[in-house]
């Protein structure tokens, strides 16, 4: 049996690695391709016509390379761009968003607290998440300016890392937050620190293993997954190639990952 057409996988940036690794553990025979259009991160400084344009050229440029299904690892694009790209394309295509509904169910004071980066926290997407989900919990936000720029360059270590998590995770704990959710792909990275400074009795949720189980039911709607014994691998891509970008990819995903550069 010939091998079946690639999954495609797009973030702003290298946080949707942390997405790429709960689909890889689920579909061990998939070949996966991965964009990170690190060129242009944080999305969740850009204008929602910045980010519905670079989504666009994104899932083109993966169906250009085969890919028979889509998954927008990043929470700000799906936010602005998912709607369009199911109008406009017929193949499944999965999508994130915020934990809200979970982290309402597990809160025990009726607080939690959103980690995000601002284009998410804005959007529209993520009012009707809270009109439909949070109900009478009060959600307390927080934009973490900065996270996503670690992550980029594979800094998840140190205290200045630590001392900018605990900046940002600190305000929701003393509103009363008893469990957080991670909004955007690149925190997942930073776990350990957040875990750390919201001690053991926080709850700490993120939507990688959801979005991975959701690509397995479309995949079986639309023909079925690769079988697990297949020769699964990836190819990278990234719009800003540099040192930088593969010291961070070595030490987010493998030392023998290699990238390309993204050439859209």
């Amino acid at each position: 049996m010939s091998a079946l057409a690639p999954i495609g996988v797009f973030d702003s940036g290298l946080g949707g690695l942390s997405v790429l690794r709960h689909i890889r553990s689920l579909l061990p025979g998939e070949h996966l391709l991965y964009c990170a259009d690190s060129g242009h991160a944080p999305y969740g400084e850009r204008s929602p016509e910045f980010i519905r344009a670079r989504s666009l050229a994104l899932a083109e440029f993966l169906l250009e390379q085969g890919a028979r299904a889509i998954v927008i690892a990043c929470n700000t694009a799906t936010a602005q761009a998912a709607t369009l790209l199911r109008e406009r394309y017929a193949l499944p295509i999965v999508a994130m968003e915020p934990a809200v509904k979970p982290a309402v169910a597990a809160t025990r004071r009726g607080i939690i607290g959103v980690l995000a980066t601002t284009g998410t926290l804005q959007s529209a997407r993520f009012a009707a998440l809270l009109d439909n989900h949070a109900g009478e919990v009060e959600v307390l936000t927080e934009a973490c300016s900065g996270w996503v720029d670690c992550v980029e360059r594979g800094q998840l270590g140190g205290p200045a890392v630590r001392a900018l998590v605990a900046r940002h995770v600190e305000p929701l704990l003393a509103g009363g937050a008893d469990v957080l959710v991670l909004g955007c792909t690149h925190y997942p990275f930073l776990r350990s620190h957040i875990e750390a400074v919201a001690g053991p009795g926080v709850p700490v949720i993120d939507t990688g293993q959801a979005v991975a189980r959701q690509l397995l039911r479309r995949l079986a709607e639309a023909g079925g997954a690769a079988p697990p014994d297949f020769p699964g691998g990836e190819t990278f891509w990234s719009s800003a190639v540099s040192d930088t970008a593969r010291q961070a990819l070595a030490a987010l995903w493998h030392e023998s990952a290699a990238v390309r550069d993204l050439p859209i």
